[in-house]
């Protein structure tokens, strides 16, 4: 073999996989109105029609980005405590959402969800059902952990800091363009949470995460 030779990257072949991983990071990093098939076969670095050779069209396309997403959830296992389970689900499906936060629109919009997407509520259900929910109660439980995970998300992903630093930066802002006298209260949590570089936003997801659990050891109960 000569140098030139040895001096040429080998190509690696263009498949299925390549190409819904090349839509994520293309999504995670500048937003799913930014995935379109001519910036998608750049990054992949093929010519836009090479990549229905993998795919039949977008919504393929973004039917296979949703299931790699959701089979990146820490799945429940029935074999545990539900409350643990539902915990430790909750607590990845958030981890998981605010690192591709565009998914959070499509994981449940499919009107035919694959294998993947069946798995992911079965193994919920299962470990609910058989910690001891009714029917109805499981799906009750289900429903209210996915608005309280995804609204919360929602949440996160709108607020002006990422860091105690920056939000104690806002706070001192807000403070001091607002009069104490007229928002009194507003006034004690800045000045007695809000401004301390230490407080975590993310702990009041873990706060409120463990309310609705504690509702829903209750119920469960009841029935």
């Amino acid at each position: 073999m000569t140098d030139a030779t040895a001096a040429v990257p080998s190509r690696v072949p263009l498949n299925r996989e390549r190409v819904i991983r090349g839509a994520i990071e293309l999504a995670d990093e500048k937003g799913i109105e930014a995935l379109t098939m001519r910036g998608l076969a750049k990054r992949v670095g093929v010519e836009a029609m090479s990549l229905y050779n993998h795919i039949a069209d977008k919504e393929d396309l973004l039917g296979g980005m949703v299931d790699v997403v959701v089979a990146e959830i820490e799945f429940p296992s029935a074999e545990e405590p539900w409350r643990d389970a539902m915990r430790r689900r909750a607590v990845s499906a958030r981890e998981v959402l605010n690192r591709h936060p565009w998914a959070s629109s499509l994981i449940e919009a499919s009107p035919n969800p694959s294998l993947v997407r069946l798995a992911y509520p079965e193994a919920v259900l299962a470990s609910l059902r058989q910690g001891g929910f009714s029917v109805a109660g499981a799906l009750h439980a289900f429903a209210a952990l996915d608005s309280y995970i995804y609204g919360f998300v929602l949440q996160e992903r709108n607020l002006p800091f990422t860091s105690g630093s920056e939000l104690a930066s806002v706070g001192e802002a807000v403070a001091s363009e607002m009069p104490a006298d007229q928002f009194p209260y507003l006034t004690e949590v800045v000045s007695e949470l809000v401004t301390r570089t230490d407080y975590d936003f993310r702990d009041e997801f873990y706060f409120g995460l463990d309310l609705l659990l504690d509702a829903l050891e209750r119920v469960r109960e009841a029935e």
